[in-house]
C-alpha cells in the first residue's frame, strides 16, 4: 500500500528483521553432533577394555613368571646382541645402500647394470635363506684369496676362522638391508626439485659437495620415514640369526622354553614386550629426525608430544573458564 503524498515515513518506525536477539558476545557457537564417531568411540573404548581385562585377568599369561624372566641375565644378554646386530646391520646397510643408490643412478651402463642385478636378487632371496648360505659358506670354499682373476693369489686367508657366529649375522642383514636401503635413498635422492641440482651445477660447485651439502640433506626428508620403517623391520629380523646359532633376544628366550616348558608364553611375552620397547624407542628418534630435517621446508615445525600435552592442557582450561562464566 503506497504512502500518501508528503508522508514522511522514520528507519526507526521500520520493522528490522535482521537484528539479533541477543548481542553477538552472548551468543554461542553449538558444535556440530557427530552421533556416529561417539558410537564408534564408545565401541572401541568397550573391546580396548575388555582385551586389557582379558591380559590381565587370564591365568595362561603367567604374568608372575613374566616378571621373573624379564630382567634376568639370560634376557638381557640376548638384548645387547640383538642391539649389537641391529646396529652394525643398519649403519652398514645404509652405507651399502647409498653406495648402490649412487651406482643405480650413475651414467656408467656397467655400474648400473650391476646395482639393479644385486637390489633384485638380495630382494627375491628369503633372509633366512641368505643367513643359512652364509653360515654353511666355508663348505663351498674353504679359503678365499686376492689377486688376479684366473692368476697368482697374493693373499689368502681360512673363511672359516673369520666367518663367526656373529659375523655371518652381520653380513647376511646387512647384505639384505643394502637392497631395500638403496631403492629408499635412490627414490629419495630423486625426490629433490631437479632445480636444485641445477642451481648448484650453475654455481659451479663439485658434484661431490653438490651431493653432500645440498642434494643429500634435502632427501634425508624423504629418506628418514622411509629407513626407519626398514630399521623397524631390520630390529624384528634379527629374530632370525636364532638358526645360525647366535642367542639373540628371541634365541635366548627360545632356548630358556626349552628348558623351562611351563613357560614359554611368558618368555614370549617378554620377547614381545622387549621388541615394543625398542621399536618404541626408534619410533621416537624418527618423530625427532624428522623435524629437524623440516626445518625451512614448513612454514612451522610439528609440535613434540609435550608442546601437545601443553597445549591440550591450556585449551581444556580455556573450556572450563567459558562454561563457569555462562
Amino acid at each position: 500500500m503506497s504512502e500518501p503524498p508528503g508522508t514522511t515515513v522514520s528507519l526507526a518506525d521500520a520493522p528490522s528483521t535482521d537484528a539479533p536477539s541477543k548481542p553477538l558476545t552472548a551468543q554461542r557457537v553449538q558444535p556440530l553432533r557427530r552421533p556416529g564417531r561417539w558410537l564408534v568411540t564408545l565401541v572401541v573404548l568397550v573391546l580396548v577394555a575388555q582385551f586389557i581385562h582379558g591380559l590381565v585377568t587370564n591365568s595362561f599369561y603367567q604374568w608372575d613368571r613374566f616378571g621373573y624372566w624379564f630382567l634376568r641375565p639370560t634376557i638381557l644378554d640376548g638384548l645387547v646382541i640383538t642391539l649389537e646386530v641391529a646396529a652394525l646391520s643398519a649403519v652398514l646397510g645404509l652405507l651399502g645402500g647409498i653406495l648402490l643408490a649412487l651406482a643405480r643412478l650413475s651414467k656408467s651402463p656397467v655400474l648400473r647394470a650391476a646395482s639393479w642385478t644385486y637390489v633384485w636378487a638380495l630382494r627375491s632371496i628369503p633372509l633366512i635363506v641368505v643367513l643359512i648360505f652364509l653360515y654353511n659358506f666355508s663348505a663351498l670354499y674353504q679359503t678365499l684369496s686376492i689377486g688376479v682373476p684366473f692368476g697368482p693369489a697374493f693373499f689368502s686367508f681360512d673363511e672359516s676362522k673369520l666367518a663367526t657366529d656373529m659375523a655371518v649375522a652381520v653380513v647376511g642383514l646387512s647384505l639384505n638391508e643394502a637392497a631395500y636401503a638403496a631403492e629408499v635413498v635412490r627414490g629419495g635422492i630423486l625426490s629433490v626439485d631437479q632445480g636444485q641440482h641445477e642451481a648448484a651445477s650453475a654455481l659451479g660447485l663439485p658434484k661431490s659437495y653438490q651431493f653432500r651439502r645440498i642434494v643429500f640433506p634435502q632427501a634425508l626428508r624423504s629418506i628418514t620415514p622411509n629407513y626407519v620403517n626398514q630399521l623397524i623391520g631390520l630390529i624384528k629380523s634379527t629374530s632370525l640369526v636364532f638358526y645360525v646359532s647366535l642367542l639373540d633376544l628371541f634365541g635366548s628366550a627360545q632356548t630358556m622354553g626349552s628348558t623351562y616348558p611351563g613357560d614359554i608364553v611368558p618368555l614370549l611375552l617378554v620377547v614381545t614386550v622387549w621388541y615394543l620397547i625398542l621399536t618404541s624407542v626408534v619410533s621416537v628418534i624418527q618423530f625427532y629426525v624428522e623435524r629437524h630435517y623440516a626445518r625451512g621446508a614448513t612454514r612451522s615445525l610439528p609440535p613434540t608430544p609435550i608442546q601437545k600435552l601443553r597445549a591440550g592442557v591450556t585449551d581444556l582450561r580455556a573450556r572450563i573458564r567459558r562454561e563457569a562464566s555462562i
